[in-house]
């Protein structure tokens, strides 16, 4: 049950949003952008793949992929083509880049999306990043253990989902669709999972 409660959250969202007004076109999801909005993030997906690949091979930055959560093959898998599409990826983009961006901007503009938006999406994952330290050898070798690691981990978390955030209100704002930052986050999540499941074999 609990694999759909986040799916269902969105869901919800959308539907309060569609009542009070919102269009397919103001969360993102006019037909008439669908091409435009996979090629933005066709090619946004393709860079990250590129750096990720890099960034697993260099020993600088290998040790910064190896996560305790995607140490073997199938976690990885599972992750990238199931539990973040379902669980992460459409909902937060439903939510973050849908219904808030289209409510943001008719209350304040662009400005407003990428400020407001991008730190709300950043202290969003508070939650999620509790543990990233501990898992992470790359931030422990850095940061150590302890509660003050967590909690640099916390603030490191929070400051780069907001600039992740900023991005991703960005390349909808080009594309004028939702699909464009769907791919890019996507791409982000999944080719980090799969990323980490292979450094551990390096």
């Amino acid at each position: 049950m609990w694999f759909f409660t986040v799916p269902l959250g969105a869901i919800i969202i959308l539907a309060v949003g569609k009542a009070f007004g919102h269009t397919w076109a103001d969360i993102g999801l006019s037909r008439r952008t669908v091409k435009k909005g996979l090629i933005y993030g066709g090619i946004a997906a393709g860079a990250v793949l590129l750096a990720v690949i890099i960034g697993m091979l260099l020993p600088i930055t290998r040790d910064f992929f190896l996560s305790d959560t995607y140490s073997s093959a199938r976690k990885a898998l599972v992750a990238a083509f199931i539990l973040i599409p379902i669980q992460t990826v459409l909902p937060e983009e439903l939510a973050f880049r849908g219904i808030l961006h289209s409510s943001l901007h008719k209350l304040g503009g662009l400005k407003a999306v990428v400020i407001i938006g991008s730190l709300l999406f950043g202290l969003w994952h508070i939650g999620s990043s509790l543990h990233l330290t501990a898992g992470n050898a790359g931030l422990t070798n850095i940061l150590g253990s302890g509660t003050g690691a967590q909690w640099a981990g916390i603030g490191l978390a929070v400051i780069a989902t907001s600039f992740a955030g900023a991005a991703f209100t960005w390349l909808r704002h080009r594309a004028d669709s939702i699909l464009a930052p769907i791919g890019l986050h996507w791409a982000f999540n999944a080719f980090g999972a799969l990323a980490a499941a292979a450094a551990f074999q390096l």
